[in-house]
C-alpha cells in the first residue's frame, strides 16, 4: 500500500497491493483498465481469494479511493464475487460441519466453556498472560479490519428479522453506534485504541498487513450479510461474537494494563466487558430465540454461523499464536507490505 494518509483522514481506503493474479487483475479493472477475470484460486482460504473478495465487499461499505461507485453493481465483478463466495462457504460448510442433534442453544452453550491451560489456543489468554506491546499491536492492526467499521455487517440483517429478533437486535446494535454519540460509536473507540497504541486508525489502513486468516474473519460477515439465506448464519455469528466477547474483552484490559497502555486503549475493552454481557442476554433470549420462534428451519444455519465463526477464528489464532511464540511477526509482510510502523508518543512498558 504506497498511499500515505493522515490521522483523523475520511477517504475510503486505497486499493491493496494485489497477492496474486486474481487479486491483480480486480485491482486494474477497479481502476479503469478492464481485465480478463482469471478464476477462483483453488485454495479457499488463500491470500488471493481473500484479498479479492475483502476488496469486492468493500465496495458495499465506504468504497476504495479512486474507485467509482457504479463499480459496486458491476455485472462482471459480482459474476467474480459470486464464484469466490460459493468456493469460501462451500470450503466453511466441509470444515464446520453440524449434526442434526446439536441445537443453536446446545451450541451457545459449549461458547461458554473457558480455555484453561497455556495451550488453549486463545488469544486473550496469551496476551494477558505473556503479549508484549508488540504483540498487542499486531493484533489491534489485524482487528482493525473489522472494528473501525463495527456492527456495519451486522445491519444488514435488521431487515431481513421482524418481530422479537427485530427489535433486539436494533438495541443492540443502538449501543454498538454510540446510542446517539458519535464519540461513542464502537468503531470511534476503536479509532481511539489505536491512536493511543501509536497505531494508524486510518480506515482500511492495515489491510496489506492482514494475512488471509484475518481477512477471512471479516469477510465471512460480509458474505453471510450480503446475503438473505444467510441471516441465520448471520445471526449465529454475531451471537458467537456477543457470547464470547466479555470474558475475552476483560482479559485484553488486563493485558493492556499490564503493558501499561493509556486509558483510551483499555477503554475499549472495558467497554465491552460490561455491555456484551448484557447483550449476550439479549441475543440468546430474544434475537436467536425470536428468529427460531418465527423461522424455527433456520436452527442448523444458526449452529452453522457459530460454528464457521469458531473455526475462522480458531485459524487466526494458530496463525498469530505460532509466530509469536517463535519470535516473528504474524503480519503478511509478502510484497511491498511492510511490519507496522509504530510512532511511539508516550513511553509504555513492553509486557512479558
Amino acid at each position: 500500500m504506497t498511499d500515505v494518509r493522515s490521522r483523523g483522514d475520511t477517504r475510503p481506503a486505497p486499493l491493496p497491493d494485489p497477492r496474486g493474479p486474481l487479486s491483480a487483475a480486480v485491482t486494474e479493472t477497479l481502476r479503469g483498465s478492464r481485465q480478463c477475470l482469471p478464476p477462483p484460486p483453488a485454495d479457499a482460504y488463500g491470500d488471493d481469494l481473500h484479498l479479492t473478495l475483502h476488496t469486492l465487499y468493500e465496495l458495499h461499505y465506504q468504497g476504495l479511493d479512486g474507485v467509482p461507485d457504479d463499480y459496486e453493481w458491476d455485472p462482471d465483478l459480482l459474476t467474480l464475487r459470486a464464484a469466490l463466495e460459493d468456493r469460501f462457504l462451500g470450503m466453511l460448510r466441509t470444515d464446520a460441519p453440524i449434526d442434526a442433534s446439536t441445537t443453536a442453544e446446545r451450541a451457545l452453550d459449549e461458547l461458554q466453556l473457558e480455555p484453561v491451560g497455556e495451550d488453549s489456543g486463545s488469544l486473550s489468554q496469551f496476551l494477558r498472560n505473556h503479549g508484549t506491546l508488540d504483540n498487542f499491536r499486531e493484533y489491534a492492526a489485524l482487528r482493525s479490519l473489522y472494528h473501525l467499521k463495527e456492527a456495519d455487517p451486522h445491519a444488514w440483517v435488521i431487515p431481513r428479522l421482524r418481530g422479537r429478533a427485530k427489535a433486539a437486535m436494533v438495541a443492540i446494535e443502538f449501543d454498538e453506534f454510540g446510542a446517539g454519540r458519535a464519540d461513542e460509536i464502537h468503531a470511534q473507540l476503536y479509532a481511539d485504541l489505536m491512536t493511543d497504541l501509536s497505531l494508524d486508525a486510518s480506515y482500511g489502513h492495515y489491510v496489506d498487513a492482514a494475512p488471509a486468516e484475518a481477512l477471512a474473519t471479516v469477510n465471512m460477515m460480509s458474505l453471510f450479510g450480503l446475503h438473505r439465506a444467510l441471516r441465520g448464519a448471520l445471526v449465529g455469528h454475531f451471537a458467537a461474537v456477543e457470547v464470547t466477547s466479555s470474558p475475552a474483552s476483560r482479559r485484553l484490559a488486563e493485558a493492556l494494563r499490564r503493558m501499561g497502555a493509556g486509558p483510551a486503549a483499555v477503554r475499549f475493552y472495558t467497554e465491552h466487558v460490561e455491555a456484551d454481557a448484557v447483550h449476550e442476554q439479549v441475543v440468546r433470549h430474544e434475537v436467536v430465540a425470536g428468529l427460531l420462534a418465527d423461522e424455527p428451519q433456520l436452527d442448523a444455519d444458526v449452529v452453522f454461523g457459530i460454528r464457521a465463526t469458531g473455526h475462522l477464528e480458531d485459524r487466526l489464532a494458530t496463525r498469530l499464536l505460532n509466530a509469536w511464540r517463535n519470535g516473528r511477526t504474524a503480519l503478511h509482510t509478502i510484497g511491498t507490505a511492510r511490519p507496522l510502523q509504530v510512532h511511539p508518543k508516550r513511553e509504555m512498558s513492553q509486557g512479558g
